[in-house]
């Protein structure tokens, strides 16, 4: 197997051991076997480095202190061999066919850089009844975030790494500065990603810093009016 057929799943990992293990084996059961899964545990407390050292050599595990999503992500980066990159958050679940369907668009048109699809939201089940009667999940819809994304490595190495600055919002951060890098992006009418509702989502977990969003679109502004 040589990079440029290997698809490298880079899962950032904070205090995740409730559903880790559900997030690798939807990588593990991908129609596409030609990958390699790298967990980056995020100096977390609980027990999911345990929980990923059990999937033995299926897996490549590292460690840091904690440093954010957008730290362990560019960690995990650093470590992938692929020539194609994904992202999976550990408490989310790709559906079977994601890198198989996701390949096959890039395989079709060259020229495209990165390819995307929808998610579908779902309530934990191993939540009280109270607590799940708490969420509303959307609509499936498009979703261009990295947790839905397929991207060619040397595409990634034209942006850049995440930023390691903010708690929330690096996402958007990365996606704006592709556009403006020229990268071309296509979304699937297919659903690749389901997201779990709990009650340790990152919107939740860091409600405190949602002003990173407001950071994030006055770096956009900035840079347009630098190059205008």
């Amino acid at each position: 197997m040589t990079s440029a057929e290997l698809v490298s799943v880079l899962i950032p990992a904070y205090n995740a051991e409730r559903y880790l293990g559900e997030a690798i084996d939807s990588v593990l059961d991908q129609t596409h076997r030609q990958v390699e899964i790298v967990v980056v545990d995020d100096g977390s407390e609980d027990e999911t480095v345990a929980v990923a050292r059990a999937y033995g050599d299926r897996i490549r595990l590292a460690s840091q202190p904690n440093g954010g999503i957008g730290a362990a992500r560019n960690h995990a980066v650093r470590l992938a061999q692929g020539g194609y990159l994904s992202f999976l958050d550990a408490d989310d679940r790709f559906l079977p066919d994601k890198l198989e369907r996701q390949l096959a668009a890039l395989s079709q048109t060259p020229k495209l850089d990165m390819v995307f699809g929808h998610v579908r939201e779902f309530v934990s089940p191993d939540l009280p009844a109270e607590e799940q009667a708490a969420f509303r999940p959307s609509p499936p819809a498009p979703f261009v975030a990295p947790n839905a994304m397929l991207i060619r490595r040397e595409s990634f190495d034209r942006v850049g790494p995440f930023l390691t600055d903010l708690r929330v919002g690096e996402g958007v951060d990365w996606y704006a500065r592709a556009t403006e890098a020229g990268l071309k992006g296509l979304t699937l009418p297919d659903i690749v990603l389901e997201r779990r509702l709990h009650d340790s989502n990152t919107g939740i977990r860091e409600r405190d810093s949602r002003s990173d969003y407001l950071l994030v679109v006055r770096s956009a502004l900035q840079r347009r009016r630098q190059t205008s």
